[in-house]
């Protein structure tokens, strides 16, 4: 049995780095980008620090983009909030 992909139908800022998404099974998120992107060091991620920058996404074949896929995260990451991951000792 498969399952059906999730996809983002909507995403709406909701905060400085706050977006609210909608899914197409109706899940809704609030996901706060702020935390990962102050603590990404590189300078091309960072770049969305900048306001207008971070406000300039948009919802493309089912994912959350910015320019041209130059920032965008797992759809399943965004479904369950979990855009930061723990890193593992190694």
């Amino acid at each position: 049995m498969s399952h059906a992909p999730i996809n983002i139908v909507s995403a709406q800022q909701a905060g400085a780095y706050r977006l609210h998404l909608l899914f197409d099974d109706k899940t809704v998120q609030d996901v706060d980008f702020e935390p990962f992107l102050k603590r990404s060091r590189h300078p091309d991620l960072r770049v969305y620090l900048d306001p207008e920058r971070f406000a300039d996404f948009k919802v493309q074949y089912g994912d959350l983009v910015w320019g041209d896929y130059d920032l965008c995260f797992p759809v399943m990451d965004l479904y369950h909030n979990t855009i930061e991951h723990q890193e593992v000792p190694g």
